[in-house]
């Protein structure tokens, strides 16, 4: 079954009323181009402005290096929509490591050319400018934040249309589980309203109000 983000956020909050921390959504952080979706397990990158420390590797590099396909870039950049943190260069580099996409909490640049690589760039905004001389890699494959999510490098990473979802790798067959299941009731919902069932009745039927409060 094909899961969207919504699903897999339904199944973190169902998990979190029986006490077990899988995870959380993060809003805001969208496809660059297309309706790309991005699945995978996290390799972080963490950025602070250039006069912070002594500059060392472009940052990136050293994630895409050792990452391994099917792999996420995640690159926490504190939200700054003033500053680019990824460009055409870095997405060529990760599509011939075939990784599946980087996430950017803040902004990117030349979307139209990470478009003709089909490589899938999901972030909070893009810019026009270099980030030499502005921002710089602080660290990588480190713990790191997507809004308020933190994530761990090896957490499970989910990105579409709707935003992003971190599952902590330790609970993700749990979320899996229950992602499709309320995927599931989901669709019989919309099955029963397309054959014509009143939506009050269909409401009723299957107890959506509270879902996430049960199994």
């Amino acid at each position: 079954m094909l899961l969207a983000t919504s699903n897999l956020s339904d199944a973190i909050d169902q998990l979190k009323h029986q006490g077990i921390h899988a995870g959380g959504a993060v809003i805001g952080i969208v496809p660059q181009w297309g309706r790309t979706r991005i699945i995978g397990e996290a390799v972080t990158v963490r950025v602070t402005a250039h006069a912070a420390l002594a500059s060392g590797a472009h940052l990136g590099v050293d994630a895409i290096a050792a990452a391994k396909p099917g792999d996420v870039i995640v690159v926490d950049n504190r939200g700054d929509l003033h500053n680019n943190c990824w460009g055409e260069i870095l997405s060529m580099a990760a599509r011939m490591r075939e990784l599946s996409g980087v996430v950017v909490d803040g902004a990117v640049r030349d979307v139209d050319a990470c478009e003709q690589f089909e490589f899938p760039v999901h972030a909070r905004g893009t810019v026009p400018i270099t980030a030499r001389g502005r921002i710089m890699q602080e660290a990588w494959n480190v713990p790191v934040r997507l809004g308020d999510m933190a994530v761990r490098p090896g957490d499970i990473v989910m990105a579409d249309v709707n935003g992003v979802v971190v599952i902590r790798v330790e609970a993700l067959e749990q979320t899996l589980e229950r992602a499709e299941a309320i995927a599931a009731k989901e669709q019989a919902m919309i099955d029963a309203l397309r054959a014509g069932e009143d939506v009050l009745s269909v409401d009723k039927r299957f107890n959506y109000e509270n879902m996430l409060k049960t199994k």
